[in-house]
This record gives structure tokens, C-alpha cells and sequence, in this order.
């Protein structure tokens, strides 16, 4: 397969970051600068944006954000940040002093800085102080020019170290906002998929945890849609000041995906996101859990009641007061008695303990239970079923009824078939 060619900003910092895995600390310290040069401009067009835009944010992220890249990278830390490199790139050599110790072996390298050239040129030609001692290496002398290579090494080692952390420093910087960037660039991208199929999107009002508010209109399920690719059905409800939803009605009706947008809408607002809705609030929560059927599993080792209870009390070691439950066709694995008293009891039990419940569930005795002794704290939702057995996959208020209208789903099947 062909593959798609890397920048060459890639290449650029892949190039210049090598160095810093070397071994002697003269590549060390080229690789640093380097890699330096290459995030001081970055840092710059990093400013520059900060300059244009900054005013133009609200949030008091980005607000604080833009502040400190104002604040701290100005033209003097740039033109000092450019002097050191160009000095750390030794162009004239290297200058440094080091003591003889025991066995004439040298000792205390210490690298210098470079004495500032006198101003007039013929100082320089015709120099007037004590004399000078030098010595040279011969181009082919390979054993001296490495003896002289490790004297350079052994003066510029704590130099190295410390810019080569300080590279990794600034790289670690821009891998951090790059990360948080990602977040934004993510929202971005999925609400471009979005807007050409019309799926509204809103910004919500989140309230405290210890509030009941979860209103909303045309919320959907916004998985559905990208599988989709197109708009998809909204529902509309108003559970403020109610710690149960209980959501009943015919199969195929669209409750599991109406629960399945009430769990994502959640998690979006709590990021910070947009919601897929036209218009959405609701109190934010201390831990959001979902109970799921499961499929049949031949590896299980204990009944399908029993799985289902073991991860509900998996979820009960992790609950706070104020965290919200999903239950999908929960405890049904047994008959209706049983499995109606099982679940009332968790439901009561969570409800004691301040927790916000929605409960998608064929049970009718359940259902039938908190209509009767729970009513003014629940939302009962109904998926609404057409009179010739169509489905809208809307979700009206309505009380539990004792069919979910499983021989349309027979007729619809069987009578297609019969047909072909």
C-alpha cells in the first residue's frame, strides 16, 4: 500500500532531535540547538497568533493561555534566546581550562566563555601581551584528532546536559498542547461531518450535581448519525425535578438509542463539548455507569442473572451520591416476578442514595410499580407506535402498558417472507 509522505517539518524535527541520543556530548549539544532553533520558531508563530487572536477567545482557558505566550515570549527573551544559540554553536572554537592532576592527567575542565575581540584589527594582527603557545594537528593525524575530539567533549559535557534538557523541556511543552489541541481539533472535525446532513448541535447549560434538570429537545444520537450519514430523529423531554426516568414501549422502538443519547450528551456537556441537540441542560453528575444486557456466552461460568448481578455490584463499589445509572434491558434474564423485584429494589436503593436513574425495561410490573407509588418523581416515556404498528422513534410521555408489541415485529418478518 502506498503511504502518505511525511512533512517536511517532520523530517526537520526528526533530523535535529537525533542528535540528542548520541553519545558523545559534542552531538549532543548540536542536536539540542538544533531542535532549539526549531521550536524558537515555532514559538514565534506561536506568538504571532497569540497577537492576532487572542482577543478573540472568551474561555478562560484560552484567555490565561494567550496571556502568559504574550507575557513571557517577547522580542528580548527571542533575541536573547538567538544570542545563546548562535553562542552555543562555538563557531570560533571552543575556549575552556583544565588543572593537571596526579600523573600529569588532566583535570577540572571547565568550559569559558570567549573573550570579547578588541575593536581595533590591528590589536588583533599584532598582539601585545605575553606569548602565546599553540600546537597543531596533522589532517591525517586520526589518534590526535580524537585525543583532541574527547578534550572538546569533556568541557562541553555539562553544557550538553544542560541543553539538552532544556530542549526536551520545549518539546515537552508542545507535545502537551498538541494533546489539548487535539481535543478541540476532534470537535471540530465531528461537527464538519455534521452540519451538511442539518444535525443540530447546541451549546448546553450545565447545573450543579445536587440540581434535578435534564431538559431537552431534538437530542439524538450522534454515533447513529455518522453510521448513518444523515439526519437522524430527535426526541424531545422534560425531566426536571425527577431522579427516575423509566422509558417502556415497542420493540424496535428506538428506546435503546434514545438511552444511548442521553449517556453521550452527558459525557460531552461534562467535556466541555457541544451537545447533538437543539437545545440541552441538565445537572452534571459524580460518575456516569451503564448496565447493558449482554448477549449470550458459552465461556460464562455462572447463569445470565448471575453475570448481570456481578456487574451490578461492580458498578455499586464505584457509586457516589449524584452519579447517574443507565439500565438496558436490565434483569430480564429471569421471569418477570423475579426479575421486576430485583430490579425495584436496586432502583429504590439507588434512588435512596440521591443517584439519577434511566431505565429502559420490557417489565411492566416494574414500570407498573413506580407508576403507581413513585409518580411524581419519575418521567414515564413511551416509544410511540403507529396505529398500523410504524415506528417514529419518537419517545412521548405516556404511562407503561403491558405489550411491547412484539407480533408486529412477527408480521413484519414472517409476512415479508411470505411475499417473496
Amino acid at each position: 500500500m502506498p503511504t502518505r509522505p511525511r512533512s517536511s517539518r517532520t523530517w526537520k524535527k526528526h533530523d535535529r532531535w537525533l542528535g540528542i541520543f548520541g553519545r558523545h556530548p559534542s552531538g549532543i549539544l548540536s542536536g539540542s540547538v538544533n531542535l532549539l532553533e526549531m521550536y524558537v520558531e515555532l514559538l514565534g508563530r506561536l506568538k504571532q497568533i497569540a497577537d492576532e487572536y487572542a482577543g478573540q477567545f472568551q474561555s478562560e482557558g484560552f484567555s490565561r493561555f494567550f496571556s502568559m505566550i504574550q507575557q513571557e515570549l517577547d522580542d528580548e527573551y527571542f533575541a536573547s534566546i538567538q544570542t545563546h544559540l548562535k553562542a552555543l554553536r562555538f563557531r570560533s572554537g571552543v575556549l575552556m581550562s583544565a588543572r593537571l592532576g596526579q600523573g600529569n592527567e588532566g583535570t577540572g575542565y571547565v568550559l569559558r566563555k570567549p573573550n570579547d575581540p578588541d575593536g581595533h584589527w590591528l590589536k588583533r594582527i599584532l598582539p601585545t601581551g605575553g606569548p602565546v603557545y599553540t600546537f597543531s594537528i596533522h589532517p591525517r593525524d586520526e589518534h590526535g584528532g580524537r585525543a583532541l575530539a574527547d578534550l572538546k567533549d569533556r568541557g562541553l559535557n555539562l553544557v550538553a546536559n544542560a541543553v539538552a534538557q532544556s530542549a526536551d523541556h520545549v518539546d515537552s511543552f508542545f507535545k502537551m498542547l498538541r494533546i489539548e489541541l487535539a481535543f478541540y481539533v476532534g470537535c471540530l472535525n465531528l461537527h464538519e461531518q455534521l452540519a451538511p446532513w442539518g444535525s443540530p448541535t447546541c451549546f448546553p447549560v450545565p447545573l450543579t450535581a445536587q440540581e434535578r434538570r435534564h431538559t431537552f429537545t431534538g437530542l439524538y444520537d450522534v454515533c447513529l448519525a455518522l453510521v448513518k450519514q444523515e439526519k437522524v430523529v430527535g426526541n424531545d423531554a422534560d425531566a426536571d425535578r425527577r431522579n427516575l426516568v423509566i422509558i417502556t414501549g415497542a420493540n424496535q422502538g428506538g428506546k435503546s438509542t434514545f438511552l444511548r443519547s442521553i449517556g453521550l450528551a452527558q459525557l460531552m456537556m461534562e467535556c466541555g463539548m457541544y451537545v447533538p441537540a437543539e437545545s440541552f441542560s441538565a445537572n452534571l453528575c459524580q460518575g456516569l455507569f451503564t448496565h447493558y444486557k449482554r448477549q449470550e456466552d458459552a465461556t460464562m461460568e455462572s447463569g445470565k442473572l448471575d453475570e448481570e448481578l456481578s456487574r451490578m455490584s461492580a458498578i455499586a463499589d464505584g457509586l457516589r451520591p449524584d452519579a447517574m445509572v443507565l439500565f438496558n434491558e436490565s434483569f430480564a434474564a429471569t421471569n418477570e416476578r423475579e426479575g421486576s423485584e430485583i430490579a425495584s429494589q436496586i432502583t429504590r436503593a439507588l434512588l435512596k442514595r440521591h443517584i439519577k436513574v434511566f431505565f429502559v425495561t420490557h417489565q411492566y410490573e416494574f414500570a407498573h410499580r413506580f407508576h403507581d407509588g413513585y409518580r411524581e418523581r419519575t418521567l414515564f416515556l413511551r416509544a410511540e407506535r403507529q396505529t398500523d404498528g410504524g415506528r417514529t422513534f419518537k419517545l412521548r410521555p405516556g404511562e407503561p402498558l403491558q405489550t411491547s408489541y412484539g407480533p408486529d415485529l412477527y408480521q413484519t418478518i414472517f409476512k415479508g417472507n411470505d411475499e417473496e
